[in-house]
């Protein structure tokens, strides 16, 4: 898609014009493409669901953008559902892909179905949150990097040492081993791109966001593993508390990754939730 102000957005679709399905927008982590979930296919096709997504930008065919704000991708995934004529729709975020899809939920109230955010940030500096607590060394060194401003976080992310692991846990290395092995694949030629996508996604993320959560009137599901070092489930627990309209579900033997296990019945609910509405 060219956009009005001259910006590239490549965008995915699953679905074709006029086949009944509720669309569901995906919004994918921190570095990553934007394709959408091939473990959840099966999934979709039994709920009826179709999977729309995008690359953020500055990610895969996608311009980037530096100076964004959370509140940007609202924007960007309207002008993508507009384009492929789609009205009403869900949203999920998984990680980094947290903070857009609640932005949708908080900015485009009449087209947001439901949300489902799974193990995504708080935002930085709430209040009553401790907010580095909990997180491994390397995501809590890149974050701090990130607070300290562009500059800083350019710094660290070319003198980076290679990443120690720490920050998965036993069930998150099995995750990896089975159908979720599909991260990887769309990691890995994002992180080879080069760092200055996750740079701005992190930079967004420890700056105002452009929305309060709490003004996210619709239905939220908020996921969230209990071991999670990456971003610590205090962080799901914040978001639930906040969301007037959250049910937080929490997995005491999960992390970053393997929460991911538990997001067929996640759409479940989401499907449940478009059909009340």
């Amino acid at each position: 898609m060219i956009l009005d102000d001259g910006r590239v957005l490549h965008a995915y679709d699953t679905g074709e014009p006029g086949d009944g399905r509720l669309a569901v927008v995906w919004h994918h982590g921190t570095p990553s493409l934007g394709r959408p979930p091939a473990p959840l296919f099966p999934a979709a096709d039994r709920l009826g669901l179709r999977w729309v997504s995008y690359d953020r930008p500055g990610y895969g065919g996608s311009t980037p953008r530096p100076g964004r704000d959370v509140a940007s991708a609202a924007a960007d995934v309207a002008r993508v559902a507009d384009a492929l004529g789609i009205d009403r729709f869900g949203v999920v975020g998984h990680s980094g892909g947290g903070p857009p899809a609640l932005a949708c939920g908080a900015l485009l109230p009449d087209r947001v179905v439901s949300v489902v955010c799974a193990a995504g940030l708080a935002p930085y500096g709430a209040e009553g949150l401790e907010w580095f607590a909990g997180m491994a060394r390397s995501p809590e060194e890149s974050m701090r990097a990130a607070v300290a401003g562009r500059e800083a976080k350019q710094r660290y992310e070319t003198s980076r040492a290679d990443d120690d692991g720490s920050a998965f846990t036993s069930a998150d290395i099995d995750a990896f081993g089975g159908v979720w092995s599909w991260v990887l694949e769309v990691v890995r030629p994002a992180v080879l791109a080069g760092p200055a996508a996750a740079i701005d996604d992190d930079l967004s993320y420890v700056a105002p966001w452009g929305f309060d959560p709490a003004v996210v009137s619709g239905p939220v599901l908020v996921l969230h593993g209990d071991e999670d070092r990456m971003v610590p489930s205090s962080h799901g627990r914040w978001l639930a508390d906040h969301c007037p309209s959250a049910e937080l579900r929490l997995y005491p033997r999960d992390g970053h990754v393997s929460v991911l296990n538990a997001m067929e019945s996640a759409l479940e609910w989401l499907r449940s939730r478009a059909g009340a509405g």
